[in-house]
């Protein structure tokens, strides 16, 4: 399979432009899911986990923080992100 050419760079950048953060940390963690769903043979591009905290998601709920994340990585996700696991401080 052709591999999604994702990386934790685009989504780092994406973030950064989109919601300012404080911290940020985006790590690429699809090596260890090879072989389950969406991984794509390639052990990259396909499974992340974002560590985040940013002032604009003071006041907000955790589900409502989480939607920011994912609202700014949509155009990855169409494009095969399989999995994101989101942390948000």
């Amino acid at each position: 399979m052709a591999g999604t050419g994702i990386t934790a760079e685009a989504l780092r950048a994406r973030l950064q432009a989109t919601l300012a953060p404080t911290e940020l940390e985006v790590l690429d963690e699809s090596a260890a899911h090879a072989g389950h769903a969406g991984a794509d043979g390639t052990g990259f591009g396909t499974h992340f986990r974002v560590r985040i905290a940013s002032p604009r998601f003071e006041g907000l709920a955790r589900v409502a923080r989480h939607r920011l994340v994912y609202d700014a990585l949509r155009e990855f996700l169409d494009r095969g992100l399989h999995a994101l696991a989101v942390e948000t401080r």
